[in-house]
Formats: C-alpha cells, structure tokens, sequence
C-alpha cells in the first residue's frame, strides 16, 4: 500500500466515524419515532439481506435501475456526441436541456402514468427523465472543450462522421463522459427510487413509502441504508475506472 492509499484510507476511516455519530447524535435528538442507531439499523439491515422477501424487491429495483441506466447512457452519450459536432443546435439546446432539468420531475408523474402505466415501463422512463438529461449535458461540454486538433487531424485523415465520432471524439471525451455517469447514475437512481414510492407494489422505493405508511421506522431506515451503501459503492467504482481511465 502507498502512503497515498494509506492517508486515503486513513480519511475514510475519519469521514465514516464522524458520520456514524452524527447518526447517532441525529437518534440521541430525535428518538425512534424518527430514525434507529446506528447498530440497530445495521443489524436489521443484515436480517433484511438474509431474508428471501427482501430480494424480490431488489431485484425490481435493480431491473428497473439498470434498464434506465442503459437508456440514459445510450441516448445521452450518442445526443450529446450530435449536438457537440452541430455547434449551432448544440447553442441552442444546451439553454432549452438546462431549462427542462430544473422542472420538478414529479410534476410529471401523471403523464409517465398514462403513458405508461402502473408497470415496469413507467419506473425505467422516470429513471430516464431524471438521468438523460446531464449525460447529454456532461457529453455535450466535453466535445466543445476538445483540442480543435482533433477534428483537424480528422478532417486531414478524411475520416468519415462515424469514423470521427468513434476513432476520435468518442475516446477524447470518454474521461469527461464517465464524470456525466456518476451524475446520471445518482439521479437515475432517484427517479427509479421515486416512481416505485408513487405506484408500484414491488421494489426498494415501495419499501420505503410501505414503512413511512407503517411508520415501521426500523425498515425505512435500514432500506435506506442499503440503498446508500449500493450507491456510495458504485459511485466510487466509476470514480476508480475515471481515474485508472485518465491515467497518471
């Protein structure tokens, strides 16, 4: 291990003691009506990962999650690759994309309902309306902030779009796109969180509004812990891959 990985983990040692006792400091002020300590909450948390009810709701929410991810990558990436090669539609979409982001996404819920009803489909489209969005944003700021060399040496190798868009653009902002994925990632997974709570029989969001109705506040605080742990976890790994991506 190096010093720099020693200090690190060092760090994270620090940063989760402290979170640990604002947790607990957090229960000491507002008691079990609100939230349960921290060993509480893990110990059931572990009861929850061994039960055999737990794991159909997780993997509907993991269906659902990965399938708006997938979308809001596919999409976001190859739209913001498009605009970023069309200066001029990409001047005028980035103000109308920023716009759009800051409209609450649960205003349209309703709509995601009648189009798509209380299914599977209404969860991964209100994943993707949460994620697609800075994707093509984080793309889109990554190819206009390329070397103008790039599409030089394109245009001397007489490379075709595709050919540029794959061989040259793709590679160059790849650093940039995976910073995008770590955005996408969080909120795509608020959207999926978000749908399950408002109609959805199955899945760690209907856990979680399932425990507020009950007020079982022992569940709604380990299945958020669960949920945070899964995404600390994985955002820490895309941030390792755009490290190990960029180089030294």
């Amino acid at each position: 291990m190096t010093r720099h990985d020693h200090h690190g983990l060092v760090d994270g040692v620090i940063i989760v003691a402290i979170l640990l006792a604002l947790w607990q400091a957090l229960f000491a002020y507002a008691g079990e009506v609100a939230i349960t300590p921290p060993w509480t909450t893990i110990v059931f948390a572990m009861s929850l990962l061994g039960s055999a009810n737990f794991w159909p709701h997780a993997g509907a929410t993991l269906l659902a999650f990965a399938e708006a991810l997938a979308i809001s990558t596919l999409l976001g990436v190859a739209l913001g690759l498009w605009l970023g090669l069309r200066r001029f539609a990409g001047d005028v979409a980035e103000p109308i994309l920023a716009a759009l982001y800051t409209i609450p996404k649960v205003t349209l819920y309703p709509l995601i309902l009648l189009l798509f009803g209380l299914n599977l489909s209404a969860k991964v489209a209100f994943g993707v309306i949460h994620g697609l969005i800075p994707i093509v944003l984080f793309t889109l700021a990554a190819v206009r902030n390329l070397p103008p060399v790039y599409r030089r040496a394109a245009r001397t190798l007489r490379l075709t779009p595709w050919q540029t868009v794959t061989t040259v653009l793709a590679p160059a902002v790849t650093p940039e796109i995976v910073s995008g994925l770590r955005i996408g990632f969080a909120v795509t997974l608020l959207g999926v969180l978000i749908g399950e709570m408002f109609a959805s029989q199955r899945g760690l969001g209907f856990l979680l509004i399932n425990g507020i109705s009950l007020h079982n506040v022992r569940l709604t605080t380990a299945v958020t812990l669960l949920i945070i742990l899964f995404a600390v976890g994985a955002n820490w790994s895309l941030l390792a891959f755009e490290r190990w991506f960029s180089g030294p």
